[in-house]
């Protein structure tokens, strides 16, 4: 084991000291990074400690350290230093050096999500608070943002959550006075944070509803959760009353928007009298927001608050095999996740803004949003459609930009479109200014650069409003070559952070102002993380660089799942880790890097393990897939794939490698059946995957090309837009079969002639 010195902070290079020598050796000098390592798993649920005095090494808590100097040749010597620790310690429990314990909340006070809230209110208490753009009715178009102050949106928190307990506890007559489920079914709006702090406020929890979920799933998550009101926007009060035969429980509907119609023709029902005479045949009671608030404020109530181990709320999981899972969060998870991620974001400015346009259905979305309150930031929703977002940025200007690989993928694209692919002179001086940019990125020098700035870059800001400070991307991994582009482009400091509905959201991020991708980052400071053999894919912690499934242990690993203990078990261990099915190592510079998925791995007939959603990833990145559902089995000897190939790229393809063929003009349609350019196709992911180093058995054999893209509709993709393995091999037997016949046939042509 090489030579560590704990005192002058020194590693002795293994080999460097030659036979007799007495004097000095080759020695790199050592630097602490950003993680602590422990010697054993300290009791489960209690206070962490943690000492980080090196004459301490083998008790408690230690520091990594890794060699200074990012770009040295010797970094990689890192993995040594590290598994000496790691031998040293037993087991490499790992957690942030940013903090000493791990982190619950940013104050004493601050115990619950209403008070995160409070914690906004004091220090902004007249400022903006929630802003959205509403719709002239002269015009039809959005206009400017308006805002509401924290003074006004607190207010109206108390009013709402006061006139929703007397409808509670007098029109249903319902005697509870906390833990009720409380149905959240609408786009991102303000209404939507005012019901759910509202019910934070008064003891309730929220169950989200995804905007974008089928009728079958609304049914089971209403009924699962036993939901006996439902807060929406109009445009879902005619479903939830179509279904009502099938939800038992279901009392009550408030609607966010109005129901009263503003004109009326003479002797014409109008359509709120239509849809509240459905509602009381469906014995329905059907009240709107803005009613409810006004009867609160006639009547108010005093704040009835939960513990911090109460439940905070219930957030169903997309599954992909089966209905979603009902995640169970307290107040303490949230906090604490939220806790963390306010330091991320770097210090409270007095003008931070940031869109809300990610799913508040969706944990990411909903930690971001709370987050800037307890800033006391303002927050400003986007109109509602996606495609219009860059309008609602322009208004809006954000400082904090939270995105999703989707959609950076697109600005990316467009970014690159108008700069370094851009015909002539502008596209040669943008070449020069993003390779002298990057550079200066790699090498650890930053992002903005004076001359090229100015020239070309001030310029590309404008496209999300010219003021973006921080951009933090989860939900799914970015391509580096994305990320460090974007870094420069944007000229700001993006992150990327990884985790799991299960863990609030949070369990790593990249340090400020990273300038190397490729990884997850650090863990936060609410939580630690452990990396777990797992034998039968050749994955073991005491690697050179550790690697294992990635464990996660803190205040913010939720409750367990809602009626389910035999998933809650297999998701959470005894000890309080949460077993996240995500292979991770740990990289020389201290963060940990996502390689493998545990689930979803199944053998070939000759017993080699497949990973499948790892082979998609390398498939995806190429242009010319939309989609894909790679597949294979015990009983087959190679892997085929069922691709949705992107229209323009399969295009260029097309017009490239069979001009003929592209001569001809045929639809899309027509090209995904054409079976050269099948083959041209496969013969592109053959190369995609060879460049990637993908093992023999890992490649796509054959393929069928689908001109219909996966769908929640058509049942393939869960409303995060995962792809239901069973479900996809369900829809595509037939292709499947066909496609392994094709492979038999020309393995054995004799088989073929029969």
């Amino acid at each position: 084991m090489p030579a560590i010195n704990l005192d002058k902070q020194t590693y002795e290079v293994p080999g460097s000291r030659k036979p007799g020598q007495t004097g000095k050796s080759k020695l790199f000098q050592l630097e602490p990074i950003s993680l602590y390592v422990s010697r054993a798993p300290p009791p489960p649920h209690t206070p962490h400690k943690i000492d980080a005095s090196m004459d301490k090494v083998y008790k408690d808590y230690v520091p990594v350290w890794g060699l200074r100097g990012s770009e040295n040749p010797a970094q990689r010597l890192l993995s040594t230093c590290l598994l000496q620790f790691c031998n040293l310690c037993n087991v490499g429990i790992y957690r942030s050096n940013q903090t000493k314990q791990l982190e619950e909340s940013i104050s004493p006070k601050v115990k619950t999500m209403y008070d995160l809230f409070n914690h906004g209110l004091k220090t902004s208490r007249d400022r903006p608070c929630l802003g959205h753009r509403p719709i002239n009715p002269k015009t039809g178009e959005r206009g400017p943002y308006v805002w509401q102050t924290f003074r006004q949106v607190s207010h109206r928190i108390t009013n709402f959550g006061s006139g929703l307990m007397n409808m509670i506890n007098h029109t249903l007559n319902e005697p509870r006075t906390k833990g009720m489920p409380i149905g959240i079914w609408a786009n991102n709006r303000p209404e939507w944070t005012i019901a759910d702090l509202a019910c934070a406020a008064y003891g309730q929890y929220a169950v989200s509803l995804y905007d974008t979920l089928g009728a079958d799933t609304v049914e089971y998550v209403i009924n699962h959760a036993e939901i006996e009101i439902v807060i929406c926007s109009a445009d879902h009060i005619a479903e939830l009353l179509k279904l009502r035969h099938k939800l038992p429980k279901l009392r009550a509907i408030v609607s966010m928007d109005t129901l009263e119609d503003s004109i009326v023709p003479a002797g014409s029902a109008s359509k709120s009298e239509i849809i509240k005479a459905w509602a009381a045949e469906k014995d329905i009671f059907l009240v709107d927001f803005t009613a409810l608030e006004a009867a609160g404020k006639k009547n108010r109530r005093s704040h009835n608050q939960g513990k911090p181990d109460d439940l905070a709320f219930i957030m169903y999981t997309s599954g992909t095999t089966g209905m979603p899972k009902g995640a169970m969060l307290s107040h303490r998870n949230f906090v604490s996740a939220c806790s963390a991620s306010y330091k991320n974001m770097g210090p409270s400015l007095d003008d931070d803004v940031t869109i809300s346009y990610l799913p508040l259905a969706h944990i990411f979305g909903r930690l971001i949003d709370i987050t800037a309150l307890a800033r006391g930031s303002r927050i400003g929703y986007f109109s509602g459609d996606i495609t219009q977002i860059l309008d609602d940025l322009q208004y809006l200007k954000p400082t904090i930009f939270p995105s999703v690989p989707r959609l950076l993928n697109r600005v990316y694209a467009s970014i690159v479109q108008k700069t370094v692919e851009a015909p002539g002179v502008k596209g040669a001086i943008a070449r020069r200014a993003v390779a002298t940019k990057l550079a200066n990125l790699n090498a650890g020098k930053g992002n903005t650069h004076p001359v090229w700035d100015r020239i070309i870059f001030n310029k590309v800001r404008q496209a999300l409003g010219g003021r973006v400070r921080f951009i933090v991307t989860g939900s799914a991994p970015i391509g580096p070559d994305v990320m460090q582009f974007l870094r420069i482009a944007l000229c700001c400091d993006m992150r990327e952070g990884y985790g799991a509905t299960e863990t609030s959201a949070s369990s790593t991020i990249h340090n400020e102002n990273e300038y190397r991708a490729g990884h997850i980052g650090v863990p936060f400071a609410c939580n630690e993380l452990k990396l777990v053999d797992v034998p039968e894919m050749n994955y073991f912690s005491t690697d050179p660089f550790p690697r294992g499934e990635l464990c996660i242990r803190g205040p913010n690993v939720f409750m367990g799942y809602y009626k389910d203990e035999e998933k809650t078990r297999e998701a959470l261990d005894e000890e309080g880790w949460y077993h996240s099915g995500d292979i991770a190592t740990l990289n020389e510079f201290g963060c940990f890097v996502i390689i493998d998925r545990k689930k979803n791995i199944f053998k070939l007939a000759q017993g080699e393990y497949i990973a499948p959603e790892k082979i998609e990833n390398v498939y995806a990145k190429d242009p010319i897939v939309a989609q894909i559902f790679l597949h294979g089995d015990s009983l087959q000897n190679s892997l085929v794939a069922i691709i949705v190939p992107d229209p323009d790229a399969l295009n260029a393809l097309v017009a490239s490698k069979l001009p003929a063929i592209a001569a001809k003009k045929l639809s899309y349609q027509e090209l995904c059946k054409n079976a050269d350019v099948n083959k041209a196709v496969l013969d592109q992911l053959t190369r995609v995957g060879k460049k990637a180093q993908l093992r023999g058995f890992e490649f796509a054999k054959a393929i069928y090309l689908e001109s219909n893209p996966f769908s929640i509709e058509n049942e393939i993709l869960t409303p995060t837009l995962k792809v239901k393995r069973p479900q996809a091999k369900a829809y595509y037997e037939t292709q499947i079969a066909a496609l392994y016949e094709q492979l038999a046939s020309q393995v054995d042509p004799a088989k073929a002639k029969l």
